[in-house]
């Protein structure tokens, strides 16, 4: 932004304003704050900042340190479009209609406002670079959120997935499950986001509106490929192997369905990882993008600074969904297990107090939206399915949601829904507990039952819902799903009329 007049944000009032500044609202739109929206897919908290001892991630955790970590927050659906548009519509699934991968939003509310959406309406200029809605065919595309049209929003093509000889040769976009190969960033796709992504940001740094730039990196999602260099930062051998492998004891078997996502890959047999040897390739590899991905954000965070846009710019960093590496005897995502539905999420702030907090208090991706209009001065949007969560970055041990609800479909058979399936798994998460109930679609009958009590069991590996002693839990938090997402809100925070 061009704008002299000093930069002040609601974050600075809000120990005396409980929820926002009106002071804020009243701001000449060119003196909004910034939003720097930075997308990373398949990212689970693999970080340092989330405590990862494994992770090599300086740049990410270097965010962190001025910003707020958000130790519990959650995804609505753990596979990538559902979750996405959960977070850019802030509705759920069950409201916006999409629960798979082919579907596109607007086919179920057409006049839906999106976040990015919101903001070009409120003088903001728009841009999407990488992957931010669904990566593949229509659901990638919705014109209406942008000001100029995106960059590698749409990728098809193996030739930015792969740089080694042997799989450029090979067919379809599914050929090796790992590469590591000598070259330079930018000769895979996210190191070519990246470099657009900076260009844009000199750009935008000379346009009189305030700018909502969207810039979505596509690892560490499959196959794992990164330079060689990334690879190099780790000794496979200290990588720790899978805290368990096996599927949870008493887990019904629409709990542990897998994908398909990691089988198909040249490397990978028709049943699943079968050694040892490759489990650890994989998590390798896993770690390597994780550091890549983490070089590329450091990149943008670098030239923020250079550019002397960082005080003027609200930071938000989100992985779509979490990811199993071969625990619980899962790969990939596409369930209601903690390890896919809880999600790294870093706010930073310009002028927030406390920087390098962290909270423990629960949120989810539908908050996201409502909580960005807040931080930059916009009314709040109406109809969406979450609240801001600024009261939480001002005082991140004050009590928050009770409870946060994720859900996911499956088919009677098949390892791969359309539509909201035949059967839905709805999932809620409490401090101790992690509930989940299927409903029959079709006559709402529950058919299976899943809970983990994460104060003996944080790895979710014994599904205790038909223990007797466990009756009364079950029946107060059959009572709280029930009840929905409006009865868990924080005391005292209410949905805009």
């Amino acid at each position: 932004m061009n704008s002299t007049r000093p930069f002040v944000l609601i974050l600075q009032t809000l120990a005396v304003v409980s929820i926002t500044s009106t002071a804020a609202r009243a701001q000449d739109p060119q003196t909004r704050p910034n939003v720097l929206f930075i997308a990373v897919d398949d990212l689970r908290p693999a970080l340092g900042c989330y405590g990862d001892n494994t992770a090599i991630s300086p740049n990410i955790d270097r965010l962190a340190s001025r910003g707020i970590v958000f130790n519990r927050a959650y995804c609505q659906q753990a596979v990538c479009s559902p979750s996405r548009l959960s977070l850019l519509t802030g509705r759920r699934p069950d409201t916006i209609r999409v629960w798979d991968l082919a579907t596109h939003f607007r086919e179920a509310i057409p006049d839906v406002v999106t976040l990015p959406q919101y903001f070009k309406n409120n003088g903001y200029h728009t841009r999407s670079i990488g992957k931010i809605y669904h990566g593949n065919n229509a659901p990638s595309k919705d014109p209406p959120s942008w000001s100029v049209e995106p960059l590698f929003d749409t990728t098809l093509d193996a030739d930015v997935r792969y740089a080694l000889p042997e799989n450029l040769a090979g067919e379809g976009l599914k050929r090796s499950s790992t590469e590591s190969a000598d070259v330079a960033d930018n000769v895979y796709l996210d190191g070519m986001v990246c470099d657009k992504a900076i260009e844009a940001l000199a750009n935008l740094r000379d346009t009189p509106e305030p700018f909502f730039l969207a810039v979505g990196f596509r690892k560490p999602h499959l196959p794992f490929n990164a330079p060689t260099k990334y690879w190099d930062l780790y000794e496979r051998e200290e990588i720790p192997s899978p805290v368990s492998s096996t599927y949870p004891r008493n887990a019904p078997e629409l709990a542990v369905r897998s994908w398909k996502e990691l089988e198909g890959y040249t490397d990978i047999p028709v049943d699943g990882v079968g050694s040892t040897a490759k489990v650890q390739e994989l998590r390798h590899g896993y770690y390597a993008c994780v550091s890549y991905i983490d070089a590329l954000i450091g990149r943008l965070l670098n030239e923020l600074d250079r550019l002397m846009l960082t005080e003027k710019t609200v930071i938000v960093l989100w992985g779509d969904h979490g990811f199993h590496l071969g625990e619980q005897g899962l790969w990939a995502k596409a369930n209601n297990f903690e390890l896919s539905t809880h999600v790294p999420l870093i706010f930073s702030v310009p002028g927030q107090s406390g920087a390098g907090s962290s909270t423990d208090g629960f949120v989810e991706f539908v908050d996201i939206y409502p909580t960005l209009a807040d931080l930059c001065g916009l009314e709040r949007p109406i109809g969406v399915e979450g609240v801001s969560f600024v009261p939480l970055i001002a005082d991140p041990a004050r009590a928050w949601k009770r409870a946060v609800f994720s859900q996911y479909p499956r088919m009677r058979k098949g390892n791969r829904h359309k539509g909201h399936g035949e059967i839905m798994g709805y999932a809620i998460r409490t401090d101790r507990y992690r509930y989940v109930e299927w409903w029959d679609w079709e006559s709402q009958k529950v058919v299976a039952r899943e809970l983990y009590d994460h104060e003996s069991d944080a790895n979710e590996m014994k599904n205790v819902a038909a223990r007797e002693q466990y009756d009364a839990t079950v029946k107060h938090l059959a009572q709280v799903l029930k009840a929905g997402w409006q009865a868990s809100l924080p005391v005292g925070i209410d949905l805009p009329d």
